[in-house]
């Protein structure tokens, strides 16, 4: 098991194709290189193209003359396409002029229709609503076949939650924006069926109380970088601000080195707050290009209590045993013994996809005497809940500080490196 180490994360746009350094089109769905049924959910969004505001955004298909605009910067639109492969030309318009394009290449294949696929009670499609919310959803055949199984998946994410009946009623937490729900059933003798459902995230007011502290861009801030020397082998690294691949405009890269399963950690504090008991990280990552070389990704908070200890929590995606591991302390707070400790639930960064965006969310809570309680996390709408208390005071010595790591492992005994980006980060305490 790896000794406690500090990690960061961030991820690059999937579908920009040669767009200018100062634009930002993100295509949430379908993402690009995807198979979908007609008719498909469109969502997209921009901050900015060319330096200015947006005034408009829209799409044509092919080589169609023909462009659908809507004022705004916000896209949401049921689209219909002959069978086969086709591009979509996400635009977006700045004040003064200035067009931005995404383009994202989809198959339309009947294999994937909807005709044949589960029937979605709730939500409705293109409907907007607050996190968490329910889906419910039941199916009694596909292509003719008696239906064995029922499940979901979100947006781009490869991974699909599923059940071994015909009806799913479940909670989905998700960020706010626009996303397609995938909602599926296999046959019993292995023909697959979906329902493609569009909806609107407009908040997740219901997971953080309104008197909530949020402070958001996180990755703006200035952060610095250090090699965990909790682990063998060598790291370095370096981290700045860039307008692409971006969700904002402003995401922070983080770009590692390392050699021997070595690991760079890249911190950042956020003020002094020691009375506040309850946290939600939320951020969006994206790793450019290739996972293969990466071993751990880790996410930690820490923060000083009001008895001057620190209550450290250590969450991370390991590769080694392909679950979410959060940390504890099995020894005490002047003589610490810091583990790793794995959950039931799984992750691997290796099989995370690449040059596209990931959403992340960490929930937990602790006590006056340094109990951590890790409540779930959520990776592209997909929740594992984890409720699991443990003990993870220390004695540090530390000044007032609440602070965030992010560290990115080798996963290789010879060398080699990353490029991460995080966006939009966002740590909420109440």
């Amino acid at each position: 098991m790896k000794p406690l180490c500090w990690l960061s994360l961030v991820v690059s746009l999937p579908f920009m194709s040669s767009l200018p350094a100062w634009s930002s089109v993100s295509v949430t769905s379908p993402y690009n290189g995807s198979t979908v049924s007609s008719p498909f959910t469109l969502t997209a969004s921009a901050s900015a193209c060319s330096g200015q505001a947006i005034s408009t955004i829209g799409y044509s298909m092919d080589t169609s003359g023909y462009t659908a605009i809507v004022d705004g910067s916000y896209l949401h639109k049921s689209v219909s396409a002959s069978l086969g492969g086709h591009t979509i030309h996400v635009k977006s318009w700045g004040d003064h002029g200035a067009l931005c394009v995404a383009d994202v290449a989809v198959k339309v294949s009947s294999g994937t229709s909807s005709s044949g696929g589960p029937s979605v009670a709730s939500p409705a499609n293109g409907s907007s609503l607050t996190s968490p919310f329910k889906l419910s959803a039941s199916a009694s055949e596909c292509s003719g076949q008696p239906v064995s199984a029922i499940g979901y998946s979100v947006d781009n994410s490869s991974y699909t939650a599923t059940v071994n009946d015909t009806i799913l009623n479940t909670s989905v937490t998700i960020g706010t924006g626009g996303h397609t729900l995938h909602v599926k059933s296999w046959g019993k003798a292995g023909a697959a069926c979906d329902t493609n459902v569009g909806v609107n995230v407009t908040g997740t007011a219901s997971s953080v109380p309104s008197g909530a502290a949020n402070l958001s861009n996180i990755q703006t801030i200035g952060w610095w970088a250090v090699k965990d020397s909790a682990i063998s082998g060598t790291a370095s690294g370096w981290t700045n601000v860039v307008g692409s691949p971006s969700r904002t405009g402003a995401a922070r890269q983080f770009a590692s080195s390392y050699s021997n399963y070595g690991g760079e950690r890249y911190s950042t504090s956020m003020g002094d707050d020691t009375s506040a008991m309850n946290f939600l990280w939320d951020g969006w990552l994206y790793i450019e290009n290739s996972a293969s070389d990466i071993a751990n990704l880790e996410m930690d908070l820490n923060q000083v209590m009001p008895n001057g200890q620190t209550a450290i929590m250590g969450f991370q995606c390991d590769g080694w045993s392909s679950t979410w591991d959060f940390t504890a302390n099995r020894g005490s707070a002047t003589r610490p013994n810091d583990q790793w400790v794995h959950t039931g639930a799984y992750c691997n960064p290796r099989a995370w996809g690449v040059n596209r965006w990931h959403h992340l969310q960490i929930r937990y809570t602790r006590n006056s005497s340094g109990w951590v309680t890790y409540k779930y996390v959520t990776l592209d709408g997909n929740q594992k809940n984890i409720n699991v208390t443990v003990y993870s005071a220390f004695a540090l010595g530390w000044r007032p500080t609440i602070l965030t790591n992010f560290q990115v492992d080798g996963a290789t005994s010879g060398g080699s490196g990353s490029h991460v980006f995080l966006d939009d980060l966002t740590i909420s305490r109440w």
